[in-house]
């Protein structure tokens, strides 16, 4: 029986090690998604204040059209936007419902759908009501339509330029619309924590969030305008946000949402991985990519145009390029994340 007792003995010794290495990963797991879900709520909860800020500036603006009241109104927009900005990375959970995200922010636009809804809602003769707008499709519902509103230089030219009387209307249930989705996805975001926080599978969910994000600016956002992919030609038009000059404004909100949000939890998680020093490498290298603002707040045509203003984009180009082979390539694959399917890839 001796043999058998020493046996049992050693096989005890082995679990016990095994045991608590998979207490700690459960622990550190647990730990990372708590950083996430405060994180995301406080992204959340900013996106629902300045939303609100923005429908009063709407309504002040259209009962008192003056020039500081346009002016505060384009900054609420801003304000409101680059929040939006900062939690677009998550693209799971409460946002997925209704179609959120593409409410919040209908792009891309390769059919220019915004203009012409805004063309057919303007020159019908139905008034435009918050049920109109929730009727009528997300090119309708989202800050490009207040982008269009505001910044389009036809549109301003013409006899439906703000503050006229149904382009106003457009512009406060527009603004309403948002602040109704930004107060929702808050909430809802608060009753999620607790199927978040206990489902395994939402620390996979999390990270592919931030990667997919990554990939689509550096992709999307970032080389598709630079002519460094489709046809090879720039066009400001392949970038979001291009009618008002803030493409860049929202890339940086973008790196900055990742960095505040994200970044803390998967930093967290790479402390306990066999790769410790990739943590503190990401870190810097959201540095490296946010040391290219304020340099880079410029309109994307000027960046575009100008050779000396392009090389500024390809160096900030080549840093966002470093940060996404960082965690796509190297942090994720340490943490046996494989990348999923991308609903925003259209394929």
């Amino acid at each position: 029986m001796r043999p058998l007792t020493k046996a049992v003995g050693i096989a005890a010794l082995i679990l016990v090690p095994i045991a608590g290495m998979a207490a700690n990963q459960t622990e550190t797991n647990r730990n990372a998604t708590q950083q996430w879900h405060q994180g995301i709520l406080a992204g959340y909860q900013s996106l629902a204040a300045e939303a609100g800020d923005l429908s009063v500036a709407a309504v002040d603006y259209c009962s008192a059209p003056e020039q500081a009241a346009r002016e505060t109104l384009e900054q609420a927009w801003l304000d409101t936007f680059l929040a939006w900005q900062r939690v677009r990375y998550v693209d799971f959970g409460p946002v997925e419902n209704d179609n959120l995200a593409w409410q919040f922010q209908f792009w891309p636009d390769p059919k220019n759908l915004i203009a012409r809804k805004a063309s057919y809602l303007l020159n019908s003769e139905d008034p435009i009501s918050g049920e109109v707008i929730a009727e009528s499709g997300v090119a309708v519902q989202g800050f490009p339509m207040l982008e269009y509103l505001l910044y389009d230089e036809p549109l301003n030219a013409s006899d439906n330029a703000l503050p006229a009387e149904k382009t106003c209307g457009l512009l406060r249930a527009v603004a309403g619309h948002i602040e109704t989705n930004s107060q929702q996805l808050r909430d809802q975001w608060q009753t999620f924590r607790k199927d978040y926080l206990a489902t395994e599978q939402y620390r996979d969910t999390t990270i592919r969030a931030g990667m997919a994000a990554l990939e689509i600016l550096e992709d999307r956002r970032l080389a598709q305008p630079m002519g460094l992919r489709g046809n090879g030609k720039r066009s400001v038009y392949a970038a979001d946000a291009w009618r008002s000059g803030r493409s860049l404004k929202t890339m940086e909100a973008t790196i900055h949402g990742l960095e505040q949000s994200f970044l803390p939890g998967l930093t967290q998680l790479l402390k306990e991985s066999e790769q410790p020093q990739l943590g503190p490498r990401i870190e810097n290298q959201f540095k490296d990519v946010l040391e290219h603002f304020p340099e880079l707040h410029r309109p994307m045509t000027e960046l575009l145009s100008n050779d000396d203003a392009f090389s500024l984009l390809q160096g900030f180009y080549v840093d966002v390029s470093q940060l996404t082979t960082l965690i796509n390539d190297q942090a994720a694959v340490e943490l046996g994340v494989i990348r999923g399917f991308n609903s925003s890839d259209g394929d």
